[in-house]
């Protein structure tokens, strides 16, 4: 399981390594802090001394933001839902050592010692940029960092249903796409698996079903019969519920349950 969360977490990690736009944006706001000079660096400070200061500065805070907004996503993925929500609270978390590791640049480029009162002021102030932070890569790279999460490799063998609580394991009735997630639905109940649907169609060769559209499968026992709604052609399942049928799915749709 250690192994697992690792290996996802270090998947995660490297999305931001390789995006070029992550590159640059840091690129840019590391000259426009060096450049404007701000919080008296004009002033106290070179040009080449305040564009090693800001460098250093904004690596550290973003190396720490960064490290708690993916093991935030990956840690309280069974207590938060959202993707967005479990990063947004690892950004506000990463405020505090960031408070503190801005006091030790500072000691380091202008001898200022940091207490714990200025430390927990820095922190302070870095809340809303953390959360700034947060909000931007979300909307440049939630995509990503949802499927670097995803198991990648999945066993033959394996089976779906091992990756649900003991309490839902029941049979295997339709899975669907949601959000980032694929929704399991069983006999016993339903709950979403942080899974690429595609893995998850390979985790279903033990029950005999079929992919009836880009975001269902349907297992063969669970299908009560097929209707035509404006044009659409539908799978009624025996709970009732009413899944689309794909064009280029239909023609084996009715071959296989009419």
């Amino acid at each position: 399981m250690i192994h697992l969360f690792l290996q996802s977490t270090l998947r995660e990690l490297q999305v931001f390594l390789h995006s070029r736009r992550f590159w640059g944006t840091f690129a840019a706001i590391v000259l426009l802090f060096a450049v404007t000079g701000p919080y008296g660096t004009m002033e106290s400070m070179a040009f080449g001394e305040r564009l090693a200061y800001w460098l250093t500065l904004h690596a550290l805070a973003w190396t720490i933001a960064i490290l708690c907004a993916v093991m935030a996503e990956r840690l309280l993925q069974g207590v938060i839902v959202s993707m967005f929500a479990r990063m947004m609270a690892g950004s506000l978390i990463a405020a505090l050592p960031i408070g503190f590791a801005i006091g030790l640049i500072d000691y380091a480029f202008a001898g200022e010692a940091t207490t714990l009162e200025s430390g927990l002021q820095r922190a302070l102030f870095a809340v809303p940029l953390c959360a700034l932070f947060c909000l931007l890569t979300y909307m440049a790279m939630s995509q990503k960092i949802a499927e670097a999460a995803a198991p990648q490799e999945t066993s033959p063998a394996a089976s779906i249903l091992d990756r649900l609580k003991p309490e839902n394991r029941g049979s295997l009735l339709r899975l669907s796409v949601q959000d980032h997630y694929t929704e399991v639905v069983t006999s016993r109940g339903r709950e979403l698996v942080l899974l690429r649907f595609a893995d998850a169609l390979r985790e279903t060769a033990a029950t005999p079903g079929l992919r009836v559209h880009r975001s269902h499968w349907v297992a063969d026992s669970h299908v009560e019969s097929l209707k035509r709604d404006n044009g659409r052609l539908l799978i009624l399942t025996r709970d009732g519920t009413a899944i689309p049928v794909s064009r280029s799915n239909a023609e084996e749709v009715r071959r296989r349950f009419t």
